[in-house]
């Protein structure tokens, strides 16, 4: 196992720099650059300061030196600093954003794994009744309705006309002013509707997978073996079917690791919460190379972790895989 994770280990570091490159050339050949969208929202910059901001920042270097420059810095783990107007570091702009985004979509997934796998069973183990029937139902209407439209309807019905929830940002007014037990539960609180938002749409897509994974295992041979044996139905559901039919699931979890820094643009625009996704939108627009590929980079890096768990959780649940 060990030499396994090793070899798994050693080969995300030529991924890495494949996705890097591609990504830099890919930004850096789209249209527009940062000296020209500056010119667009002020007429008083002329072409001697662009030429001269361009030069200040590396732009008039051919594509490939703009690369390793870059490569060289972010071995010291230096992202830079972004574009004007603020300039400010990558780093502290990604550290800012980062944690509110990571506790919205972690606690998405908590939500999701926790209502899924049950639903995925359950549909599974009572295929084509009506119980099964109807949570197929719920989870593809789920599945169907837009994020955006489901978002404003419960901000009108939970947020205006029956004031449960706030509707925007994750802090109230005097916010600082609260001890830090009554900031959590403030926190939690902004957090409840988003986060139900950003859960609602996944539920179909691992749900289905479960009850795909846990039909395909309950027709085994060792399954039919251990009914005729007189193993109750809920130790062959929950203890020997259980984990092979995870296996899916695990390659899903692997694939959304990603997702936690920029799959929440829409919820972050519809609530006005300061978060990665709707950071990365604003600097694509703006053109700040620096800040997106920051972004880009801490993505790849998420993605191979994410692989790498799912390999390696695969290698847990199935020994054969190791060879």
């Amino acid at each position: 196992m060990k030499q396994y994770a090793f070899k798994r280990l050693l080969s995300m570091i030529p991924l890495l720099l494949g996705i890097t490159l591609i990504s830099f050339a890919i930004m850096h050949l789209a249209p527009g650059e940062p000296s020209v969208v500056g010119q667009n929202f002020d007429a008083k910059v002329s072409s001697q300061d662009i030429e001269r901001m361009r030069d200040f920042y590396g732009l008039n270097q051919p594509l490939h030196e703009q690369y390793f420059t870059w490569l060289q810095h972010l071995i010291t783990l230096d992202f830079g600093q972004s574009f004007p107007p603020d300039s400010r570091p990558v780093i502290d702009k990604i550290s800012e954003r980062l944690p509110v985004t990571l506790w919205i979509n972690v606690l998405a997934m908590l939500l999701i794994l926790i209502v899924a796998i049950p639903i995925g069973i359950v549909s599974a183990v009572r295929q084509n009744s009506w119980l099964d029937r109807g949570l197929t139902v719920f989870v593809f209407l789920a599945f169907a309705m837009p994020s955006f439209w489901l978002g404003l309807l419960l901000m009108i019905a939970l947020g205006v006309n029956i004031p449960l929830f706030p509707i925007s940002g994750i802090h109230d007014f005097g916010w600082q002013q609260m001890s830090w037990w009554d900031q959590q539960l403030d926190l939690i609180h902004h957090l409840i509707l988003p986060v139900f938002i950003s859960a609602i749409g996944g539920l179909a897509g691992m749900s289905r997978f479960m009850r795909s994974g846990m039909l395909d295992v309950i027709r085994n041979d060792y399954i039919t073996t251990a009914r005729a044996m007189g193993i109750a139905e809920h130790q062959i559901h929950y203890r020997l079917a259980l984990k092979n039919a995870l296996l899916p699931m695990i390659t899903l979890l692997g694939l959304s690791v990603p997702g936690l820094i920029g799959g929440s643009v829409i919820v972050e625009q519809l609530f006005a919460i300061p978060g990665m996704g709707l950071l990365f939108f604003e600097a694509v627009l703006q053109r700040d190379y620096p800040l997106v590929m920051g972004i880009t980079v801490i993505g790849a890096v998420l993605t191979l972790i994410g692989n790498l768990i799912a390999d390696l959780s695969y290698a847990w649940a199935d020994p054969r895989i190791r060879h």
